[in-house]
């Protein structure tokens, strides 16, 4: 994809919904989404799975990866997005209430999951958890919000363990999580 020119956000989001790829917006700059690896389609795929069932008699939505987060200055894809209660969105599509946000990390993406975009998702009043989950390990770390500016980071690593999420009042098995990945 050719470098595009900074632009303001209105025409991010012109630009965005006539793309046939997926790029997200940062203070004005567009980066390109690859495509994602086998390993890192089927985590996405049993978390919705896994997320949906937890949380089928809750009023949550659980969200795939084409669902746009707007935060501030920044327009993500976030893998893996959950809304308990009604869903807010700005011009139609883009979500501004997660609950919960999951990405599932890559070598060319986990720097920025782990550092500036959860820099941007913690300006996010309504989120109460953020999952990082590895796709080259069993391996996920969470960090759940204690009040407005403290994070309680949670690292699980054991492929029988699970990942409390109180806020949604339930619990993620790793043997779920990341069935059929490493077989």
């Amino acid at each position: 994809m050719t470098a595009l020119p900074k632009m303001p956000p209105a025409d991010y989001l012109e630009y965005e919904r006539k793309a046939e790829t997926k790029s997200e917006y940062v203070a004005g700059e567009i980066f390109a989404m690859a495509g994602a690896s086998p390993e890192h389609n089927l985590i996405v795929g049993n978390l919705v799975a896994e997320l949906n069932l937890a949380l089928r008699k809750r009023p949550c939505r659980v969200y795939p990866s084409d669902l746009r987060v707007q935060v501030a200055d920044a327009y993500f894809y976030p893998d893996v997005s959950v809304v308990c209660g009604d869903p807010m969105f700005t011009d139609h599509d883009n979500l501004t209430n997660p609950s919960l946000i999951v990405e599932v990390l890559s070598p060319s993406t986990e720097d920025f999951d782990m550092g500036g975009k959860f820099a941007r998702y913690r300006q996010i009043d309504s989120l109460m958890d953020y999952l990082l989950v590895f796709q080259d390990s069993t391996h996920v770390i969470h960090y759940q919000r204690q009040d407005a500016t403290h994070w309680l980071m949670t690292e699980v690593t054991d492929g029988s363990g699970r990942v409390a999420l109180p806020s949604l009042e339930c619990a993620l098995d790793l043997a779920e999580l990341y069935a059929k990945v490493f077989s």
